[in-house]
């Protein structure tokens, strides 16, 4: 039972990071590559913070709003840089949290933080906290997917241009898309960091940033329940085959490749097909 546990979890907060980004890259359109540096802010928040004395329910905020907040001022840059710089300039931010948690002793350094508090209902209770942040952040999704926010979205991610044609304030849905989706990244990061008890820089690095964007692409890029399902199957992989996990950016990669070459939209666009055809 305990082994179950330990990959209902993984999968849960797995679904909340690819939905997280999916805010970002599927809804309106701004490829990140490193989504993993707000994964990794959430998750030293909220180990500092429990390591504080605080308990994991009470860190989730504060971890998604230091997230949010960097998320914010990266959001900032995307403003003035579109397409391949985007990626490029999101992928730097992935390079500089790790140098910099690397040169902070207090942070852990090279070495990291260990002996992370266990939740206060062991794993069980760490389970039914993460499958909650992941529901609720998947409704929340999906709200804003039919929202005003989400037909936003949406033009932008088609045509920037024709978006402000519209009469859509583009600098301010792209700030809300880098905030919702960097916050929810933030939780996601700190209910890892209590999963595993042990974060250290190499596990927030650019393998991370690549691997969550493989799961958005695969699932289908603004779908949220296929991004749900890829994320899910895509996290226990390296668990249920260990030597997927020597490989897992090659079968990724090779994953990715399939799905651009055979179904542009992911899972979500082969079932839709799928349905079309019985219809």
């Amino acid at each position: 039972m305990a082994y179950e546990i330990i990959l209902a979890t993984t999968m849960a907060i797995s679904i909340l990071f690819a939905l997280s980004l999916n805010i970002i890259t599927g809804f309106c359109g701004q490829v990140s590559l490193g989504h993993a540096a707000f994964y990794g802010l959430g998750a030293y928040a909220g180990a500092m913070l429990t390591k504080a004395g605080w308990p994991l329910v009470a860190a989730l905020p504060p971890a998604a709003i230091v997230a949010g907040c960097v998320g914010f001022i990266v959001g900032l840059a995307s403003l003035r840089v579109r397409h391949d710089f985007l990626a490029i300039t999101t992928m730097g931010v992935s390079f500089l949290f790790v140098g910099v948690v690397r040169k902070q002793e207090w942070l852990g350094g090279e070495i990291g933080i260990s002996g992370i508090p266990a939740v206060q209902f062991g794993r069980p209770g760490l389970l039914v906290l993460s499958i909650i942040c992941a529901g609720l952040f998947a409704v929340v999704a999906v709200y804003i997917k039919r929202s005003w926010m989400g037909f936003a979205f949406d033009s932008i991610a088609n045509d920037e241009d024709t978006a402000r044609v519209l009469g859509i304030d583009v600098p301010r849905f792209k700030l809300w898309a880098f905030v919702i989706g960097t916050s929810g990244a933030g939780i996601a990061g700190a209910l890892y960091a209590h999963h595993v008890r042990y974060i250290g820089p190499d596990s927030f690095g650019f393998v991370e940033s690549v691997t969550v964007l493989a799961m958005v692409i695969i699932g289908g890029i603004g779908s949220v329940w296929a991004v749900a399902l890829a994320a899910a199957v895509l996290s226990v992989l390296p668990l249920w085959f260990q030597f997927i996990d020597d490989y897992k950016l090659l079968i990724y990669g090779l994953m990715v490749f399939g799905v651009v070459r055979f179904s542009p939209n992911g899972i979500a666009g082969a079932v839709q097909s799928l349905v079309n055809r019985r219809h």
